[in-house]
């Protein structure tokens, strides 16, 4: 009888262990997103970020959203090796596949004084990506991302759009 209950007890406890043993981890990674720019000849390129998001290898559909500050920056002032932390968040652990900006409405551009509106076609609504694909540790993760002005700004008769160039640095 005794060795009937201790064959009973000894059969749950490997099936506890057994079973937790098989339970998927959720593992988070930490994230920290830069950004810096080349120089070019403007005064002033002000880009409003209002939102971003990352992509998971994991899930190709979801986007998760990560904390942002609602805030204008002028990317002439991340020129030289300053950058600027534009996003902090915890995410879960895999390769971080792309991220995407999302713009507000208030971007403009400054040329010899005199204030332009600088259109962001999209960026308002399916936001800018960036391919990273890059494994992600369980200590900090910094990104810098590269807002290359030079390339990304177009003047077209009077007007200007952002055409968004930006590269991880590496």
């Amino acid at each position: 009888m005794k060795t009937k209950a201790i064959l009973t007890v000894s059969i749950f406890l490997f099936t506890v262990v057994l079973i937790s043993s098989c339970k998927k981890e959720n593992r988070t990674a930490p994230i920290q997103i830069l950004l810096t720019d080349k120089p070019a000849n403007y005064d002033s390129v002000n880009v409003h970020i209002v939102g971003m998001q990352v992509k998971i290898n994991h899930d190709d559909e979801a986007w998760i959203p990560i904390n942002v500050k609602d805030s204008i920056y002028n990317l002439l002032d991340l020129q030289n090796g300053i950058t600027a932390v534009i996003a902090q968040d915890t995410i879960p652990a895999g390769i971080l596949k792309e991220v995407r900006f999302v713009l507000g409405s208030d971007n403009y551009v400054v040329v010899g004084g005199t204030s332009y509106p600088l259109a962001t076609p999209s960026a308002e609504d399916s936001g800018l990506k960036v391919k990273i694909d890059k494994a992600l540790n369980e200590t900090l993760n910094i990104f810098t991302l590269d807002f290359d002005v030079l390339l990304s700004v177009k003047e077209e008769t009077g007007t200007y759009r952002l055409s968004p160039v930006i590269k991880m640095k590496l």
